[in-house]
């Protein structure tokens, strides 16, 4: 990992050392970017010190996870002495000194964009608008993190990064394609990491490892330089442990920019003020439903367990609950061309993608055949698909389904698995994320309680279109609730 543990010139720092607020240096790596923020505004704990804190827990912990695909040591402690300089003169920006991570996705001007392949070589000539903005914001970037290439799978593992574990069982995936990001923030290596979601690879790390993930309305936040990715189905946000620490990612990174494909309308308030406070008494729906298909979808009883430990939470706290299942219909048959048709196009601009894997490139092989006439047939239908589907919000305010088939797969299940077969098999363990990828609104991941064995077990909720404030309140009420953010996974 270049520029890793270079200058380290905070030196080791004990457990023992006590920081504001009382805070050892775990406590301080688990708190979430908002009250980090605070910390560091009230001089209560330097950027430097807090950066000094995670590398050496990364330098500790991250060889068993291997969540970072570079870790840029010397100039966030460069950066994070300045963020101190600015907080000493006055600076009070959302995000002052307060380090992050980005998905190995984004452009960082002067980094290789790897996308999780060994395919390219060119620096970044600028940032991405979803880091200037944060960066704008005060963030220091403490590194990049792994996923799968091209971030086409709902694991994180590959042949240029190697295997990308969960710190709640090393012997599991911590889902994908963000897996990377979900590690590092489960584990207590940084506080909040940029992910993204084509079918779920926000949501499926968040369910594996604990976390919240939030797939924000599309065009929410700008992917430019891109004007879309994967024909709109792709959408970028964060990974967090706390509801408001996602809440106050998306207030500094959403908003327009030109060149956008898609711009929904403006939300007008803030979204870390809706997520501080409850609802008003909601009409919840509950589903386990999944799309009609060739080959059923796998559901197990923990998924099932983690909709009914929501759906009783949110009975208690006042909802009024009812069982209902959206039409679906065939919108399976339009996601599937979409999909991967996005990823033939992805591939198409790789540098030199004679390095990426067989199976990889199998895939950008099918999706070229899909186009034509199937991609723009799927295009042409998401209208009809999408009022059909959301007709559920007719009958209710909040949808609440499970996130994923069952319980996080073990590493390596997809390792030797051709381009089809791994296709359908994941289209089979994660039947729950796509359909809200497709339909363009938002969803959210959250962490509802655990498995006898001590496994992270969540739930999703889906409001109607360009309602992330609607899911951020309702899943801050949970949390209060819940209190899943005092959990830590036994590597971490």
């Amino acid at each position: 990992m270049a520029d890793t543990w270079v200058a380290r010139v905070t030196g080791p720092r004990p457990a023992a050392v006590v920081y504001g607020a009382d805070m050892d240096s775990v406590e301080l790596a688990f708190v979430g970017i908002a009250q980090q923020a605070e910390l560091l505004r009230t001089r209560q704990v330097s950027s430097r010190e807090l950066v000094g804190v995670y590398l050496e827990r990364i330098e500790q912990i991250d060889p068993a996870l291997n969540a970072f695909r570079e870790v840029f040591a010397s100039s966030a402690l460069d950066a994070a002495a300045e963020a101190d300089e600015r907080i000493a003169a006055g600076e009070s920006l959302p995000l002052s000194g307060v380090p992050v991570a980005f998905k190995d996705e984004l452009d960082i001007a002067g980094k290789v964009t790897r996308h999780g392949t060994a395919g390219y070589d060119e620096p970044a000539a600028a940032n991405s608008v979803h880091v200037q903005r944060l960066l704008d914001a005060g963030a220091v970037v403490l590194g990049t993190t792994n996923l799968p290439e091209l971030a086409i799978y709902g694991m994180t593992e590959s042949r240029t990064a190697g295997e990308t574990r969960n710190p709640w069982d090393i012997d599991r995936t911590p889902g994908g394609s963000s897996g990377g990001s979900a590690a590092a923030v489960a584990a207590g290596l940084v506080g909040a990491a940029s992910a993204s979601d084509g079918a779920g690879s926000i949501r499926i790390p968040a369910a594996c490892t604990g976390l919240v993930g939030l797939l924000p309305q599309r065009g929410r936040i700008s992917l430019m330089p891109e004007a879309e990715h994967w024909f709109g189905l792709s959408r970028t946000g964060c990974l967090t442990r706390r509801v408001v620490d996602t809440a106050l990612w998306l207030d500094v990174a959403a908003g327009h920019s030109p060149g956008d494909a898609h711009t929904p309308p403006p939300f007008a308030g803030s979204y870390v003020e809706a997520a501080s406070r409850d609802p008003d008494r909601l009409r919840i729906g509950t589903s386990c439903a999944t799309l009609p298909g060739v080959l059923p979808a796998t559901v197990d009883d923990e998924a099932r367990r983690g909709v009914e430990i929501a759906a009783s939470a949110l009975g208690d706290l006042g909802h009024q609950l009812s069982e209902r299942d959206p039409d679906y219909g065939s919108v399976a048959n339009d996601i599937v061309p979409t999909y991967l048709a996005g990823i033939a196009a992805h591939f198409s601009e790789v540098p030199h993608p004679e390095r990426l894997e067989a199976r990889t490139q199998q895939i950008a092989r099918l999706g070229r055949r899909l186009k034509g006439r199937p991609l723009r047939r799927a295009l042409a239908r998401q209208d009809e698909h999408r009022e059909r589907i959301n007709g559920v919000f007719d009958d209710v305010d909040v949808l609440v389904t499970p996130v994923m088939g069952g319980l996080p797969v073990e590493v390596g299940r997809w390792r030797n698995g051709r381009a089809v077969s791994t296709v359908v098999s994941m289209a089979r363990a994660y039947p729950f994320t796509a359909v809200w990828n497709y339909t363009g609104q938002p969803a959210i991941a959250v962490p509802v309680g655990s498995t006898a064995d001590g496994l992270p077990l969540s739930a999703m909720l889906v409001a109607p279109p360009g309602r992330e404030d609607l899911l951020l309140s309702l899943a801050g009420q949970l949390e209060r609730a819940l209190q899943w953010a005092d959990r830590r996974p036994p590597v971490g």
